[in-house]
């Protein structure tokens, strides 16, 4: 193997399939899998049978044949069904890939009239397969984990094993410093109630976001008057909550903790492409006498980030 002469592009020169398959593997930073995170998503057909569909989307495969075979691209546009044979007498689990067979260096397909992008099927592997079981070149779709003398394929026996190629991120760093002193959060009955101080963050929701890894520190919380036995929390919108963290406080005089507190959220489809609201949060439990809050001499910290994954 020499170096290419003619890197792309060059007017005039002409430039070899491995070129531009090696371009995507560069561009790709070497990775493969599906685009974005609903890419190639398989499912039960519309009316269940012997059959799954692939959804509209695209991936990166990367040559498994040959170390400088490159990567392709590959595209699915709408959907496409993949028959699955019926099951005998036992169960058994298949295989949904994304198959690349490139005549250059595996089979015999023509190009001009055979696909070289497919769908395939490889039957029989381990129920606990997420990877192809060989060294052929594809992507691995989803496992169809079928039960016996089954002919129908429901969505229960489908099991995503997609990945996403160059997972998307997005992470922001928020403060916030109370003007006042909040309302101390205090009493028995162990309900939880925001700082009246710290508004929160309003934050924007990616539209490809699929979980969010949220940690929020609060430096400096005021505890007083006696024993304080409840924790902290925080509210990602109207329906996620982040886990929770004890406060156990055996003192009586003012004192200062600081809290904090972390969690992965699966993110709603409802929430994607909106702001929602993250805020902190406090609740003491019975018999408590004492009281929990913040005032100028504390401070919120979140460092939130988005993610995408399959979905």
């Amino acid at each position: 193997m020499t170096l290419i002469p003619a890197p792309i592009l060059v007017n005039g020169a002409t430039h070899p399939a491995q070129t531009f398959r090696m371009m995507v593997r560069d561009l790709a930073n070497g990775a493969e899998g599906i685009t974005q995170g609903d890419d190639l998503k398989v499912s039960q057909l519309s009316t269940p049978g012997g059959g799954v569909q692939v959804g509209d989307g695209s991936g990166i495969v990367r040559g498994r044949a040959n170390a400088f075979q490159g990567s392709y691209a590959a595209c699915n546009i709408g959907a496409t069904t993949v028959t699955i044979a019926p099951t005998a007498g036992s169960v058994r689990s298949d295989m949904v890939i994304l198959r690349i067979e490139d005549p250059e260096y595996e089979g015999s397909r023509n190009p001009a009239v055979d696909p070289i992008a497919y769908f395939q099927v490889i039957s029989n592997v381990s129920s606990s397969a997420t990877t192809i079981p060989d060294g052929r070149t594809g992507i691995p779709l989803a496992r169809i984990d079928i039960p016996a003398s089954t002919a129908t394929i429901t969505d229960a026996m489908v099991k995503d094993i997609r990945k996403c190629a160059n997972p998307r991120r997005e992470r922001s760093l928020l403060t916030q410093a109370p003007a006042t002193a909040s309302t101390a959060i205090s009493g028995t009955a162990n309900t939880y109630s925001y700082f009246s101080s710290a508004a929160g963050w309003n934050i924007a929701v990616p539209s490809w976001a699929s979980i969010a890894k949220i940690r929020l520190d609060i430096g400096g919380l005021r505890l007083a008057t006696g024993i304080v036995q409840g924790d902290t929390s925080a509210t990602f919108g109207a329906s996620l909550t982040v886990q929770s963290v004890m406060l156990d406080d055996n003192q009586s005089g003012i004192r200062r903790v600081t809290q904090l507190m972390a969690d992965t959220l699966t993110i709603p489809s409802a929430y994607r492409g909106t702001t929602q609201l993250l805020r902190a949060r406090a609740r003491v439990g019975a018999s408590n006498a004492g009281v929990v809050q913040i005032d100028t001499s504390s401070m919120l910290i979140a460092d939130i980030q988005f993610e995408e994954a399959p979905r």
